[in-house]
């Protein structure tokens, strides 16, 4: 795209109103992929005509009145009209075309059709690589060199996951719907997954030289915040808001000046941003003032909460994360959670009850790879003194990490555990 003032301008209004021209498009058509084309083909003629005539004063009913016409021709021309004439007919005697009556159906509220739009993009028939690239596609606005840059792969590569996506939900013929009954809790997890699968992306990066790319962590906070607007009495939506917009307070704290990572006992907490942390404790009291039990992104959001309302480090509620933790780990069993409840027992009790609880699981297959668990293994032992051992694990997990800061890291504590 041109970086011309009027090219700039329509991409921002691009960025805004995609989610919701997509989502419209797709209810009348049934097809995401169908309905991203007819998106562009709308942003096309906005790129020729723009320019021109200006930006208009609701840009978005523009794109969707562009994108409708797009997609009335391709009913008109194909069998879908004839499926969809029988569909309607009972209920529309009186109109003569029933394009016109689809187009008419368009003009509801746009909320329905979001929410349809991200259960559909983020639905489980989608390996979880592709919910995640899909998502950022169709309602997040990036493109996919945007995505692919944002998890440090190549573009083709992306572009090939979303192409997949588009052909998997046409042949599953996934209806572009909310799910209901039993069905909505599960396809809800996979919704919050691909969420905070982002956010995690961005908040702490799984590879690459950055310790965070704020960028995915906005991208998925947007996306939560679209949820908890659409899906209002979900609590587990409230709560996974609550939990990445206190975690996304941190994010000015979490590097220091050359872009070297802060762990978070190690924060200047005066770095914090305090309008985040509001944010986020307003969307917990929604989650718990829903009622029931509290779900795992509660519970994560109310172990973040700890941390905020700590003036200082030394201050932290140590007593109460763990038994929060105590709490997921009942609700959500699984060895990641089981180290961090080791790292809450570490603080509250000392480091031995830590390595303990560790120790537990660090035979469990899912661990092997993963550079945190002689990490946080070897905090505990430079804690007990053990610092021959504790230089061994540092290294260890120095070797497993694909970030490059994060090696940085652990190799320095390595060095510093020397006996």
């Amino acid at each position: 795209m041109s970086d011309s003032p009027a090219h700039r301008a329509i991409d921002a209004v691009w960025r805004i109103e995609a989610p919701r021209v997509i989502a419209r498009l797709a209810r009348m058509v049934g097809d995401v992929g169908l309905a991203e084309d007819f998106a562009h083909d709308a942003l096309v003629a906005a790129l020729e005509q723009w320019p021109v005539s200006g930006v208009p004063d609701n840009p978005g009913a523009w794109l969707v009145a562009a994108g409708k016409r797009r997609a009335i021709d391709h009913l008109r021309r194909g069998e879908m009209l004839e499926r969809k004439h029988e569909q309607w007919k009972a209920g529309m005697e009186d109109r003569e075309d029933p394009a016109s009556a689809l187009a008419d159906a368009l003009d509801d509220e746009i909320g329905d059709d979001l929410l349809r739009l991200i259960f559909t993009a983020c639905h489980p028939v989608l390996s979880v690589e592709a919910r995640v690239a899909l998502t950022l596609r169709l309602l997040g606005g990036l493109t996919t060199e945007e995505i692919a840059r944002g998890f440090l792969t190549s573009a083709p590569t992306v572009q090939q996951r979303i192409v997949r996506a588009k052909r998997t939900l046409a042949a599953a013929r996934v209806p572009f719907e909310v799910p209901r009954g039993p069905e909505l809790a599960q396809r809800l997890a996979s919704v919050l997954e691909v969420i905070y699968l982002i956010f995690n992306e961005g908040y702490s990066a799984t590879a690459g030289d950055d310790w965070v790319r704020p960028a995915l962590c906005e991208d998925a906070l947007r996306l939560g915040r679209i949820l908890a607007q659409l899906a209002a009495t979900e609590p587990e939506v409230h709560g996974l808001v609550a939990l990445m917009e206190i975690q996304a307070s941190r994010l000015r704290a979490r590097t220091g000046p050359g872009g070297e990572p802060i762990l978070l006992m190690d924060q200047d907490r005066s770095r914090w941003d305090r309008t985040l942390i509001s944010r986020g404790l307003a969307a917990l009291d929604r989650a718990t003032s829903l009622g029931g039990a509290m779900g795992p992104y509660t519970l994560q959001a109310a172990i973040a909460a700890c941390h905020a309302r700590a003036a200082t480090a030394e201050d932290t509620e140590w007593t109460r994360i763990s038994a929060l933790y105590d709490a997921l780990a009942q609700l959500a069993p699984s060895p990641v959670v089981e180290l961090n409840r080791a790292v809450a027992y570490a603080m509250a009790f000392g480091p031995a009850e830590g390595l303990a609880i560790v120790d537990a699981v660090a035979g469990d297959q899912a661990l092997a790879n993963y550079h945190l668990l002689p990490s946080v293994r070897g905090d505990f032992l430079y804690k007990l003194g053990r610092f021959r051992e504790a230089r061994a694990e540092f290294e260890r997990a120095a070797s497993l990490t694909a970030n490059a800061r994060e090696r940085e890291l652990l190799l320095g504590r390595a060095a510093r555990s020397r006996a």
